[in-house]
């Protein structure tokens, strides 16, 4: 029984990032009242995102103030189902965020869409390679939706995010030749402001990548390249390319979060009501299970509340809706021995690999200039724009050169050969900063079956229950792929004529380590697909066991990107809201029948 009921609400939004602050605005436009409950306190672009306070390295990047701290709240991790699963208490691997805004507080900008052919990954390669070309315990499959289902969602969302580009081709025709990117699906419409400025750095990777033959554009970015106000009615700054954008709120209003580009216009909208610091327990549900009746959370102060509600959206951050499932007893856990069951299925990270020039002094590439999404990409080895069938693997990667803005902590690149620490380290960090180049390979993570989410048997948090156990590993097949595509485009490098290259990348046998980071960009859990067997959600991200229940986010992807997963966060949110403001509210019930 909670301490506290509070009065019926048409809908509670659980989680208040992108997802949820799309679903909030799109619901309240619907006549709706919505209440979104955010489990991390108020943060706004004041204070939050205050100059100078906000361009501290050390509290942001080292201290780690917008993430979740373990001591909050965690995980449990193992590499294989008989190992031992033990609580991830540094963050360092992967880093959640927490409080109003979500991890789109923190993100970078680098603002993709996704490739058609991943959203029908398993059809594609069974089609193109033949069904033995992929694994057996890879168990990938397709979305159950389309890259011309989600096209118009895509536009929107880059015009809310005031998204800075250049569009190769819109509607069929060549628009951009020289800055597009020719491997990218056809557009609506072009982006709503032009790409940004390209530092020297990505300048120089756009050269010799044209000099190697490989096909280099300009970055998508959510840092706005000119003054912008979006169809909300909030208003963008223009980037300044101080550099403090990942791990960062932007104190010029320039990098796209919920804070800036949506959170002022739900503002004014009476029927709707943001609550922070309330950690949601549970959704709950009727006798039958099948129908929520709402959640119940805790408040700082303990109580317990339970808040009615006629429609759930869950949208937390990337393994946790997997986690908020198992916890309310909705769909069945996924099992990995017998492969019965969907909850908790297909956890994926992503793979990562990057290669650094170095030059001799006087290069001076100024790295301390720079922004979250700006930068030049190729997408040659992304998607199935290659012949995979004589390479033997799944799956591509995106390469780009994206001088984010090098802080004087943690921007200390040093060329092979250099002592660790004392006078010649000291040396090497002075030679170097000012003239080296990098580039990354951010490469998919396909699913297998022997990578998922469940509830940890031993471990639970402040509230007595069971931290969310992640069971994960590299698999060969995205190592194979990982080495390959970064063999390709070393040649970049060298084509820059640098005095020394170094290549990071992970080598066969290498097991997932949480102690260095990889990305942030985690996927699924809690599934999307055609099969209530295999999935959680249907096409629309409608949970298949209770109607009224939705879940948005990352954990909808059944399989890792090739890129960054906002945009895609971003185009299925709308996708989904759409479909419960045109069908679901006029006639409730399942809208796709199982």
């Amino acid at each position: 029984m909670a301490d506290i009921r509070m009065p019926h609400t048409d809908a509670v939004v659980v989680g208040f990032g992108w997802t949820g602050a799309i679903m909030s605005k799109e619901l309240t436009e619907a006549g709706l009242k919505v209440v979104a409950l955010e489990r991390g306190e108020f943060r706004d672009t004041y204070p939050d995102g205050a100059y100078p306070e906000t361009m501290d390295e050390l509290a942001y990047a080292q201290r780690l103030k917008l993430f979740l701290s373990p001591r909050q709240n965690t995980v449990t991790f193992r590499h294989g189902i008989d190992d031992q699963a033990v609580p991830y208490r540094q963050i360092a691997g992967f880093k959640p965020g927490v409080g109003v805004g979500g991890a789109g507080l923190h993100w970078s900008g680098v603002h993709w869409r996704v490739l058609p052919e991943e959203l029908h990954l398993r059809s594609r390669y069974e089609e193109r390679y033949g069904r033995g070309f992929i694994p057996e315990e890879m168990t990938i499959q397709d979305h159950g939706v389309r890259y011309e289902d989600l096209e118009p969602h895509f536009d929107f969302a880059e015009k809310v995010f005031g998204t800075s580009g250049a569009a190769y081709r819109v509607g069929g025709k060549v628009v951009n030749e020289a800055q597009g990117n020719i491997f990218e699906a056809d557009r609506s419409g072009d982006f709503p402001l032009p790409p940004q400025k390209v530092p020297y750095q990505a300048e120089l990777f756009r050269k010799a990548a044209k000099e190697v033959g490989l096909h280099p554009f300009n970055l998508p970015s959510a840092n706005a390249s000119g003054p912008y106000t979006n169809p909300y009615g909030c208003g963008m700054g223009v980037c300044n390319f101080c550099g403090f954008c990942s791990g960062y709120a932007c104190y010029n209003y320039s990098k796209a979060s919920p804070n800036v580009n949506i959170l002022p216009a739900l503002r004014r909208v009476p029927h709707f009501e943001l609550r922070a610091n309330c950690e949601v327990l549970r959704v709950n549900l009727d006798a039958t299970g099948k129908r929520a009746t709402g959640v119940t959370y805790v408040t700082p102060d303990g109580k317990t509340v339970e808040q009615p509600a006629d429609l759930v959206i869950i949208g937390t951050f990337a393994y946790n809706n997997a986690r908020l499932l198992l916890l309310s007893g909705i769909g069945t856990p996924y099992d990995p021995r017998s492969g019965e069951g969907a909850v908790g299925k297909n956890f994926t990270w992503q793979t990562m690999a990057t290669v650094r020039a170095f030059f001799p002094e006087g290069k001076n590439v100024n790295p301390f200039i720079g922004a979250g999404g700006t930068g030049i990409g190729l997408d040659d080895f992304n998607g199935d724009h290659y012949d995979h069938g004589p390479l033997g693997f799944v799956g591509g990667s995106p390469v780009w050169c994206n001088p984010a803005g090098t802080k004087p902590i943690g921007g200390i690149p040093v060329p092979d050969g250099t002592p660790q620490w004392g006078a010649g380290w000291k040396k090497a960090v002075k030679e170097s900063y000012l003239n080296a180049v990098a580039f990354d390979i951010h490469g998919t993570n396909m699913a297998y079956r022997d990578c998922y989410l469940d509830l940890d048997p031993d471990y639970r948090d402040s509230y007595g229950q069971p931290l969310l156990r992640m069971t994960f590993n590299w698999h060969d097949n995205d190592v194979r792929m990982s080495r390959y595509i970064t063999e390709q485009v070393t040649a970049v490098a060298k084509a820059m004529n640098p005095s020394s290259v170094q290549v990071s990348v992970k080598n066969f046998g290498a097991k997932a380590d949480l102690r260095s980071y990889q990305t942030t960009h985690l996927a699924g859990g809690a599934i999307m697909g055609e099969n209530p067997r295999t999935s959680v959600v249907n096409r629309y991200l409608q949970n298949w066991d209770v109607h009224n229940l939705f879940c948005v986010g990352s954990g909808a992807f059944p399989q890792g990107i090739g890129y960054n997963p906002t945009g895609m966060v971003a185009a299925l949110t709308y996708w989904s809201a759409r479909a419960i403001r045109g069908q679901y509210l006029k006639n409730p019930g399942p809208l796709v029948q199982a």
